[in-house]
């Protein structure tokens, strides 16, 4: 099941991020102080960013961040998939696929962005399968 993030969700869901993060997915370590940040934005009102939670018998097997934006290069609103984790004993039971038809369902007027690691290989697989493409450049931040 997939469902909105919950602040009773917090504590396992800033478990899950730590974990995510610290994992060769993802190539930057992240903090405590910014996993925060990210949960209380994703239970606040404000709708740019969205926690979502997959739940297996009531337990919590995973989660997602969306946050929305505009995509100049395609000329439209999208959402970045900011984050999908699924707890290593839940995968391959659906979970990523379920939340992918979940954004191809209720964000029908968006382009959907995301990063991925080059060296992970089932991700990159399971976006291709949905028809992700790769933009030719770098990606820069900078914050202020």
């Amino acid at each position: 099941m997939i469902r909105k993030m919950k602040s009773e969700d917090k504590a396992e869901v800033m478990r899950m991020m730590k974990f995510f993060y610290l994992s060769p997915a993802v190539s930057t370590n992240g903090s405590d102080e910014i996993f925060e940040r990210d949960i209380e934005a994703c239970l606040s009102d404000d709708d740019s960013l969205e926690g979502f939670v997959f739940e297996i018998d009531e337990e919590l097997a995973g989660y997602a961040m969306l946050a929305r934006g505009f995509c100049t290069e395609l000329g439209r609103k999208c959402v970045w998939l900011e984050d999908l984790f699924v707890i290593p004993e839940f995968r391959r039971k659906g979970f990523a696929d379920d939340f992918l038809g979940y954004i191809r369902e209720n964000y029908r007027d968006c382009a959907v962005r995301l990063e991925v690691e080059k060296a992970n290989k089932p991700a990159n697989a399971l976006y291709k399968k949905y028809g992700f493409k790769s933009f030719p450049y770098n990606e820069l931040y900078l914050e202020i």
